[in-house]
């Protein structure tokens, strides 16, 4: 299989498939490094070159650091040079109201030093809470740090339709906005989506099988109820809940599941690849935490859909409703539904 590549930017060509680090982050069980490490290699021989992480995914840069280390060692720094890794800068929510320039790049220090570089090739910046409104202030100085050379490329992450403009208005040439965006959760589409290729800035989606629930596993099952086996899940049962409830993500399951049939594919694959057919969108980025689902990872940018695989996908979505508000907006009201599960000062503890 060819893993689909696409330039975002002179210099920074991705893989359409990007190999999520989240679930290597503390929390999610124990993570063997040496095993990790080896993972990582197989996806970038196999062409899934592009790996995500964040400051404050626990151990997560230090991993993908020994992994570049080694990727090098193997296949020299040619081969090295294919790789790209996409970071996250994520101020704690408790410091918001303090951050300055010191703070940003004593950060993007920390990941260059963890992730064994001397320039990070895409960083994408995160704001808890507009109601403190520093945010143009902390990516202006990330942005310096890009013109100083310590950063290849400066993007954000779930930042709305208005903050985005913002940013853009405010003269940082932003690469991309990573944004949670699936077949149950099109908050995008409403106005961030035009924007994004209006001011030549890619969608990096995250969120593409709902943790999980985009998946043959529960086709058929009964709905689960609290407690959930974890966070992820909790999260995006919420988000099933708005587009319309169990029996309607039921049916537009087993459509997924047709449409997986006459692909010689599986759920997750098709609701995956028909994200990378949407305007604007970049890449996906698949949570992975070893290689099992290696090859499925690779089928995703080799299935193409076809017009009636995607009118059917489109008329069971007409029945349900796309969640409320624009990007992250549910996200960030910290007592609603949907904030209240997040954790918001992480940067500390990594």
């Amino acid at each position: 299989m060819t893993v689909e590549r696409i330039t975002l930017r002179p210099g920074h060509e991705i893989s359409r498939v990007i190999r999520g680090g989240w679930q290597l982050a503390g929390g999610h069980g124990p993570v063997d490094g040496a095993e990790a490490v080896e993972d990582m290699i197989a996806f970038a021989e196999a062409g899934i070159t592009t790996f995500d992480c964040a400051d404050i995914y626990t151990g997560v840069e230090e991993l993908i650091g020994a992994f570049r280390v080694e990727y090098a060692r193997r296949h020299g720094a040619e081969a090295l040079a294919r790789v790209k890794v996409h970071t996250k800068l994520v101020p704690d929510l408790a410091r918001l109201a303090t951050v300055n320039r010191d703070y940003i790049s004593g950060i993007v220090d920390t990941s260059l030093s963890r992730l064994k570089a001397e320039r990070l090739d895409l960083v994408q910046f995160h704001w808890w809470d507009y109601e403190v409104p520093r945010y143009l202030d902390a990516i202006g100085w990330l942005n310096e740090l890009r013109l100083e050379g310590k950063v290849a490329n400066v993007s954000g992450t779930n930042f709305d339709t208005a903050r985005t403009l913002e940013i853009l208005r405010s003269g940082v040439p932003l690469t991309s906005m990573q944004v949670q965006y699936s077949l149950l959760d099109a908050r995008p589409e409403r106005t961030l989506a035009k924007v994004a290729q209006d001011n030549d800035m890619w969608l990096l989606c995250y969120g593409t099988v709902a943790g999980g629930f985009l998946g043959d596993r529960w086709l058929g099952q009964s709905e689960p109820q609290e407690p959930l086996e974890n966070r992820s899940l909790t999260k995006y049962k919420l988000i099933i809940d708005d587009f319309g409830g169990w029996d309607l993500f039921q049916a537009l399951l087993g459509t997924l599941r047709k449409i997986a049939d006459r692909h010689g594919s599986d759920i997750a694959t098709v609701a995956s690849a028909a994200m990378l057919g949407k305007p604007g969108v970049a890449a996906v980025i698949v949570g992975a935490r070893n290689r099992s689902h290696l090859a499925r990872n690779l089928a995703i940018s080799e299935l193409r859909l076809t017009g009636q695989d995607r009118a059917e996908i489109a008329a069971v979505q007409a029945q349900g409703r796309v969640p409320e508000g624009d990007t992250y907006t549910l996200e960030r009201d910290r007592t609603g539904r949907h904030g209240s599960i997040m954790k918001y000062n992480l940067n500390a503890k990594s």
